[in-house]
């Protein structure tokens, strides 16, 4: 291809991606610093309409707990009072930390002795007489997130994502458990969550943290340099064309020096989402040496739920390896032969019905799972389940479950919610964390005027990206070579 044309791809690629890749880069920033924003919220008000919350969508309702007359939901966005009728619903978020991201409840358990516990990802809280909540300091590691919480007896057990943590009544001081290697182990690791380390430069500590960071930087400095050369020229002559020299200049120097870092930036992230992700999803490589990966924690970042399942007198492990079984705490982890197919993001219901099987709700839909007998069959159809394949949603997205209202059990549909409960309209705009907002706005969900083309924005904008990074090095590249023949 000719320089014209090559000039001429980097032109209008450039300025027609401009938005988009200050997006990513801004979003990307945040996302790798989320703790210095994580009292900052954004009113769902200030979100395209899709954002706000109607019949307890969204994960509004994840699951709820009867407790004395009352009945808690709890779920994205805090944890709020009500009674059998739901009627009437009060926010019951006292003494949780402001910050949305903090009040993603998990879980709510209640003790034989009537203490209350509320579990968000990032704490443990205890309802006091007061009725505000105070927080429970966990011998957690700092970066560690909470995923689930259940009782056994007076026993109180929390699941992080790489330790459970137990404590006796009266449940103040917690031990911190390393669950042991799973017979079934093979040392490996997954695939797509490497490359999602690397992508965010996690996999290398705060060092790579910083190097991607100084890879966004650049990105923006390239953007917006590139932009200003194209309209420099709309200003006039003189001085115009002498700034022009010189952005050209920089933006050529820069750009070939970081060709390699900003492409490798941008073929990572494009892996993360489909169809891509589809061939990463279930893959699995050897730990990279000296890596956040390469822990001696064979359940580093896996773990997901723990329940005691008392007809089987064991418990039932969920994790990112899916379902297995354990004779006590401390014991070997053993891989379940017959277990039901769940999202990879994750089981967002999990209780047993009257007759005894387990009911397990995700994104991919909700399924009864008989243990004794070796069966799984759908909720909804009664039909034998159908493994996962290609992309891990289902027609049923399942946010939460409840059956604390009305004589039968309520399923919540991620996007559709449920019509079985009203839900005050003041609820439509409760916050969403910055953070959250930059996920959106990072993975392109954000941009809902392309329908179900968000699904692959991801794909078709990394590609372009990366054929606006080549088509400007290859200008600098044939300028170089032709200026060393002549």
């Amino acid at each position: 291809m000719k320089k014209a044309a090559w000039r001429k791809h980097h032109k209008w690629f450039g300025l027609i991606l401009s938005f988009f890749i200050i997006m990513f880069c801004v979003s990307g920033l945040v996302l790798n610093h989320a703790e210095l924003f994580s009292n900052v919220n954004i009113s769902r008000s200030a979100l395209p309409s899709d954002y706000r919350y109607t019949q307890w969508n969204g994960g509004l309702l994840r699951g709820t707990m009867r407790w004395q007359k009352q009945v808690f939901i709890y779920g994205n966005s805090g944890i709020w009072q009500t009674d059998s009728t739901a009627l009437s619903v009060t926010d019951f978020n006292q003494g949780l930390p402001h910050g949305a991201d903090f009040r993603q409840i998990r879980g709510m358990v209640t003790t034989p002795t009537g203490e209350v516990f509320a579990l968000g990802q990032y704490g443990l809280y205890r309802l006091q007489s007061n009725g505000r909540w105070s927080e429970i300091v966990l011998p957690r590691e700092e970066s560690e997130k909470l995923s689930d919480i259940t009782t056994l007896g007076d026993s109180l057990i929390v699941t992080g994502r790489s330790h459970i943590f137990l404590a006796q009544s009266p449940h103040t001081n917690f031990t911190r458990i390393s669950l042991p290697r799973a017979s079934t182990d093979d040392g490996k690791v997954s695939l797509f969550r490497t490359i999602w380390l690397l992508h965010s430069g996690e996999l290398f500590g705060i060092v790579g943290v910083l190097l991607v960071d100084s890879i966004a930087i650049v990105l923006i400095f390239l953007t917006l340099t590139g932009v200003v050369y194209w309209f420099i020229p709309l200003l006039g002559k003189g001085r115009g064309r002498l700034l022009q020299r010189k952005l050209s200049a920089w933006h050529n120097h820069i750009g070939t020096l970081t060709i390699a870092l900003t492409l490798f930036l941008c073929i990572t992230g494009w892996m993360l989402r489909p169809p891509a992700l589809i061939a990463l999803a279930s893959g699995k490589i050897p730990p990279i040496p000296f890596t956040t990966m390469d822990s001696n924690n064979p359940w580093h970042e896996k773990l997901r739920t723990l329940r005691y399942d008392a007809d089987e007198q064991e418990w039932l492990l969920y994790s990112s390896e899916g379902f297995f079984s354990l004779k006590d705490l401390h014991a070997q982890p053993q891989a379940v032969t017959v277990q039901p197919p769940v999202s990879v993001m994750g089981i967002n219901a999990q209780e047993k019905d009257e007759h005894g099987q387990w009911l397990i709700g995700s994104f991919y839909g909700m399924f009864r799972w008989d243990r004794k007998k070796g069966t799984v069959t759908d909720y909804f159809t009664g039909h034998p389940a159908e493994p996962i394949r290609g992309i891990p949603l289902g027609k049923n997205a399942v946010a939460g479950f409840t059956s604390h209202f009305g004589k039968s059990p309520i399923v919540v549909d991620y996007y559709r919610g449920t019509p079985a409960l009203p839900m005050p309209s003041r609820m439509a705009s409760l916050p969403m964390s910055l953070r959250n907002v930059c996920i959106e706005i990072h993975t392109g969900r954000i941009y809902t005027f392309l329908g179900k083309g968000t699904l692959f924005y991801i794909f078709l904008i990394g590609l372009a990206l990366a054929w606006c990074l080549w088509s400007g090095w290859k200008i600098r590249y044939n300028s170089h070579r032709k200026n060393t023949n002549s």
